[in-house]
């Protein structure tokens, strides 16, 4: 139980600094580092929490990657209920705080600046479907999680997955700021969307369900793409006989 409950602290300081940080980089300072800098800040949450709290959690810090890594046999089913609940609950803890400090501006309005929620139609930034909002976020987390699978894999490099995995996060963000304000993470959707209004809140339905679909697709296909942990390395392979 021990062992667990720090596995949990691990997972709120990380999902918590990833909302805070991010979603913190487009409320405060979105105007100033634009796009680029947003990216980059969630990609930076991402990078300094797994080298910080990796070893003891896994550095999850998504649901979408928690049920992705059950399904591809990396993770525990049993223990996926206790790391999302504590995911969602890091994430509206940060987007608290981060909504009260907002407020340290006189006329701030959360729910008129969007407070850095995710949306599709007159809440996309470029007024995309919803209809495409899924497909990215299904597409994106789908390779986010491909990414996270393969630098994590025995057969892998070692000491580079951190890096790796903040990157690939930035550049998802590159992409898709522009269409949704990027999600791939349930829990980074709802903490801000609770203090977004109503028409945030009602959007949610589709950042739930699309990301984890793209986690279960990449931890259903991981292992049929690229083979096992157990098989042996490209090496090895190529000097039996």
């Amino acid at each position: 139980m021990q062992r667990l409950n720090r596995r949990l602290a691990a997972e709120f300081f990380g999902t918590f600094w990833l909302v805070f940080g991010g979603c913190g980089a487009a409320i405060y300072a979105g105007g100033d580092i634009g796009n680029q800098g947003i990216a980059l800040a969630f990609g930076l949450t991402v990078l300094t929490m797994a080298y910080a709290v990796g070893h003891i959690s896994g550095g999850h810090f998504n649901p979408a990657i928690t049920v992705g890594l059950a399904m591809g046999k990396r993770f525990d089913w049993k223990t996926v209920p206790a790391y999302v609940v504590t995911q969602v609950v890091a994430a509206i803890v940060a987007a608290f705080c981060l909504w009260v400090i907002a407020h340290g501006v006189s006329g701030f309005d959360s729910v008129e600046s969007g407070f850095a929620s995710n949306g599709y139609g007159d809440r996309s930034p470029g007024g995309y479907a919803w209809w495409a909002v899924l497909l990215a976020e299904v597409l994106l987390t789908a390779f986010f999680l491909f990414v996270i699978l393969g630098v994590t894999d025995t057969r892998a490099p070692k000491g580079f997955a951190p890096l790796a995995i903040g990157l690939v996060l930035t550049l998802i963000h590159l992409v898709s700021i522009p269409i949704d304000n990027t999600s791939v993470n349930p829990a980074r959707s709802i903490g801000p969307a609770l203090f977004a209004g109503w028409d945030a809140i009602g959007q949610l339905w589709l950042f739930i369900i699309a990301a984890p679909i793209g986690g279960l697709i990449a931890g259903a296909t991981y292992g049929m793409l690229f083979g096992s942990e157990e098989e042996p390395a490209p090496l090895e392979v190529a000097t039996e006989g």
